[in-house]
Formats: C-alpha cells, sequence, structure tokens
C-alpha cells in the first residue's frame, strides 16, 4: 500500500473516496462541513433536517460523485461531540468505514486531515485505523466468494501545512508494522482449536522468528517436564495435543548482559475448562482463549521490526485445556517450577497455573521487569466491562508505565488492588496456596496468586479477558489484538530499564 502526502484543497482531490470525519453539530458554524454543504447545494443540511446525518461517532453517509470534484465517493464520518475529540478516535472511525465498504474496490483512498494538535499521531492513527480494516480475520474459511478492499494508494490530505514535518515513508512504516502485528494477533487469537493447537502456535512463532531476526527455542513436554513446569503440564494433561513453552529473544540493547523486559502470553489454544468444564453456551469462543500468547508474538514482531533498543524477551505458555481419563483433577496438589505447591480447586482456572511456571522462569533471567498479559478471569469482565482491561503491579513506578504506555496505544486499562487481605483467600490447609478463592474479587484474588510467585521484581498482570473481542454488534468482528500495541510502548520506555 503506497503512501502520500499531499496539501491541497479537498474538493481538488481526485481519488476514488474521500474520507472526511465532520463533528456533531458542525453544520451550525463556519468551516469544512458548511463549505460541503454550500458546494453541494445544501445536501448537508436536507440530511440533517431528515435525520439522515447527525455527526455521531461511526456514523457515515456517502455522497456518490459529488458536484464540482473528481472524487468518486465523498464518505463522511461521524466524529461525535468537538469537545470529546481526540486523534485516537481516527482509529476506530477509519478501521469501521472500512470495514463496511469492503465490498467497493477503491484503488486510490483520500483521508482528510482536520485540525489537530498532534498531526503525526492523527495521521499514523488513521493509517492504522485503515489497516486494520483491510484486514479480514474472521471469514477466511467461508467458501463464497468474499469482498476484499481493494486499497492500492492513500492519500492523506492536509489543506493547511501541519503535517509538513511527517514523511509518508515513516508514518507508512510505523503505522504498517503496528498495524500488521495487531491484524496478525486477530488472525491467530480467531483461528479455531483444531487449527492452531499448541504445536502449531509454536510453529508459527518459529516462522516469526524466522523472519524477524528474532532468536527462538521451543520446548517440547519433554524439556518441559526436566524443568520442572508441573503446573503447566497439569493443565496440558487431559489433551491428546502436547504443550509447548515458546521463548523469545530480541536483542536491541548494545550489551547482552543489559536486564530484558519480559513479556508473558498466556496461550490455551481451546479451554473446556477440563473437569471443571464450563458451560456450552459460547464455549466455541473459548478458541481465543490464547489472545495473551498471540498479543506477545506479535509485540515481538513489531518489536524485532522497529529495532527497539533493548533486550526483550517474550514466554508463551501453550497448552490445551480439555476433560479425559488423564485430566488434572480438582483437589490435585501439584509442585510449581519454583518449589511452591498448588492445591487445584478449579480445573477452569488453568491460565493462572500456567503462568506461575512462566513466571519462575522468567525470574531467573533477573529481569528488568515482567509484565503477563491473559484472558484470565470473567471477574475482570463483570468489574470493567468490555472498556477496560485490569491491570495489577507491585510497583507504582512500572504501574504509571503501563498506564501511559496503554494511553499512547490508545488501548484503556484500569488500575486494580492487590492488598494483602485478598491473599486469605487462597489460603489452603494442604499446600501453599489454592488456585482459587472465594466468590467475591475473583480478578484481584487471581493476580493475588500470581504475584506469590512474582517475588521483588517489578512486574504488571493485564487481564484482557473483557477487551480481547469486540463487543456484540460492532461492525468488526473477532479478536481485537488488544495489547499488541502497549506491550511494544512498555518495552520501548528506556526509564524502566537500569542505566
Amino acid at each position: 500500500m503506497e503512501v502520500q502526502l499531499i496539501h491541497e484543497k479537498w474538493s481538488k482531490v481526485e481519488c476514488d473516496a474521500l474520507l472526511v470525519p465532520l463533528f456533531e453539530d458542525q453544520l451550525d458554524s463556519e468551516g469544512l462541513a458548511q463549505e460541503i454543504n454550500i458546494s453541494q447545494d445544501g445536501l448537508l443540511s436536507e440530511l440533517e433536517q431528515n435525520g439522515g446525518w447527525t455527526g455521531e461517532q461511526g456514523e457515515n453517509t456517502t455522497i456518490y460523485r459529488p458536484r464540482g470534484t473528481k472524487i468518486g465517493r465523498l464518505i463522511l464520518i461521524g466524529a461525535g461531540p468537538k469537545n470529546l475529540y481526540s486523534e485516537v478516535d481516527y482509529r476506530a472511525l477509519f478501521m469501521s468505514v472500512v470495514v463496511s465498504t469492503k465490498a467497493y474496490r477503491l484503488p486510490v483512498l483520500g483521508i482528510l486531515s482536520v485540525g489537530s494538535p498532534d498531526p503525526k499521531r492523527m495521521a499514523r492513527c488513521a493509517l492504522e485505523g485503515l489497516m486494520l480494516g483491510v484486514a479480514s480475520t474472521v471469514d477466511e474459511y467461508k467458501t463464497v466468494e468474499r469482498p476484499v478492499a481493494g486499497v492500492g494508494q492513500v492519500l492523506l490530505v492536509s489543506e493547511g501545512s501541519e503535517v509538513d514535518a511527517v514523511t509518508a515513508s515513516d508514518l507508512e512504516r510505523k503505522a504498517g508494522v503496528m498495524a500488521t502485528a495487531t491484524n496478525d494477533a486477530r488472525r491467530w487469537t480467531n483461528e479455531p482449536g483444531n487449527i492452531m493447537s499448541p504445536s502449531r502456535l509454536a510453529d508459527q512463532a518459529q516462522k516469526i522468528a524466522d523472519s524477524s531476526s528474532l532468536d527462538i527455542e521451543i520446548w517440547d513436554e519433554k524439556r518441559i517436564e526436566k524443568a520442572g513446569m508441573n503446573t503447566l503440564l497439569g493443565v496440558a494433561r487431559g489433551s491428546d495435543e502436547p504443550a509447548r513453552f515458546v521463548i523469545i529473544r530480541h536483542q536491541g540493547a548494545p550489551s547482552s548482559d543489559s536486564p530484558p523486559g519480559v513479556l508473558i502470553g498466556k496461550g490455551v489454544t481451546f479451554d473446556s475448562g477440563g473437569i471443571s468444564i464450563k458451560p456450552s453456551l459460547h464455549m466455541e469462543e473459548m478458541r481465543t482463549d490464547k489472545a495473551g500468547a498471540c498479543a506477545v508474538l506479535a509485540a515481538m514482531q513489531a518489536i524485532s521490526r522497529l529495532q527497539v533498543p533493548q533486550n526483550v524477551v517474550g514466554l508463551l505458555a501453550v497448552v490445551e485445556n480439555l476433560p479425559s481419563g488423564r485430566a488434572q483433577r480438582p483437589g490435585d496438589v501439584v509442585r510449581s517450577m519454583g518449589g511452591k505447591t498448588v492445591e487445584v480447586i478449579n480445573t477452569d482456572a488453568e491460565g493462572r497455573l500456567i503462568l506461575v511456571d512462566a513466571i519462575h522462569y522468567a525470574r531467573q533471567l533477573d529481569p528488568a521487569f515482567i509484565i503477563d498479559i491473559a484472558t484470565l478471569t470473567g471477574a475482570c469482565v463483570v468489574a470493567l466491562g468490555k472498556v477496560r482491561a485490569g491491570i495489577f503491579c507491585n510497583a507504582d513506578r512500572l504501574c504509571s508505565a503501563v498506564q501511559e504506555a496503554a494511553s499512547k496505544a490508545d488501548e484503556k486499562v484500569w488500575p486494580l488492588p492487590l492488598d494483602s487481605e485478598y491473599r486469605h483467600d487462597l489460603r489452603s490447609y494442604i499446600a501453599d496456596i489454592k488456585n482459587v478463592g472465594g466468590r467475591w474479587g475473583g480478578a484481584i484474588t487471581a493476580a493475588k496468586f500470581l504475584e506469590e510467585f512474582v517475588g521483588e521484581i517489578p512486574w504488571c498482570h493485564m487481564d484482557i479477558a473483557g477487551v480481547s473481542l469486540y463487543p456484540e454488534g460492532s461492525v468488526v468482528k473477532g479478536a481485537t489484538g488488544f495489547g499488541v500495541r502497549t506491550l511494544v510502548e512498555i518495552v520501548s520506555d528506556s526509564s524502566l530499564y537500569p542505566e
């Protein structure tokens, strides 16, 4: 996809479609909306009076072959109230528009820039939204012909000079790397369990490493068992699909001895709940319980391609959780890699079991910090809905850095507590700890369980259960790829590494 920056009046641009964001009530004042309205003989006023245009966020209206222009389609995009507007809205806006116009063939697509305090960020968000929208992520197994968006060239159109300092190649590279990584995470997460087994996800990691100059180790079950990762293996016991533990290394710092940032992803390629089997309603969505591992793998790909100047290690703990005569039982006691014993109360609380062995491995790397990301608890969805991911941190500096990184990445998070009182619910009479607490505060007790294995290393747990899938009714379907951009931003923060 070719990207070109041009300074031109919107009406003079020659393209197959021009995307124009407009605010609510913008017709009431002088400006772009009024200019478009006048040039089209009051068409916008007529649409507004008839309820055909409100400017609400996500709304779009198409004017075909607008008078006095060489534009095939003028697509007006509702940007919502002006006082709430942010450049970050561009990503979602343009993604939704491209998805809704996917049946069109648009070889030359224009994007009109509006006034912005950060034109570079605005342009990047617009491009990322476009690229995210072009990618098809949920219908590749349909045998009928599927619409493919034919966008060959993108024109970033500015009537002023606010994007002069931004080069098209720089924009395209950064937006392209991040959008590609996010789309890859979405695609891998959406893959059915019969297609993306633990071994196949490991094979995918090998392909990414080979194409991105990353070092990789893939441990099979014999190697995992030799390392003492019994909590990970316990989850995998019920499935005929063998577990995998994947270690991916990016050497970006001048010295290989520089402490790395470590990213850990939960990779349950299908989660039936094991012996504590889930209800059948929506169980098919449990193919996406690998979203954390997919986010880490995609982030490592982007980290390498963007040449982040830090050492980073990505760890993927990958299993399938099924019931069988060999499956782990409620009441079993297993010894983790670090030596602590765990009483398994619920086999559907499996994500935290595979993560603790990965956390102990990460501790041996003497890392600057550890971030784990997982679709861990329904309780986090109850607490925060499908808008924000929950984050739990044992260090204030890291917590602030994660929030800053998420803000830059336009991914919403919210810090939740780790008070010591929550640990009481995890007391076991026959082991060091049990894997679930009581009914209340389930997302917090899950995080407290993980914290037990962290030690003094700065650590953050991201529970993405509520944000890993687009909400029902959304124009975009399936996995969101949440966390990819935030993880890249976190590891790029030089203040988190010792000098």
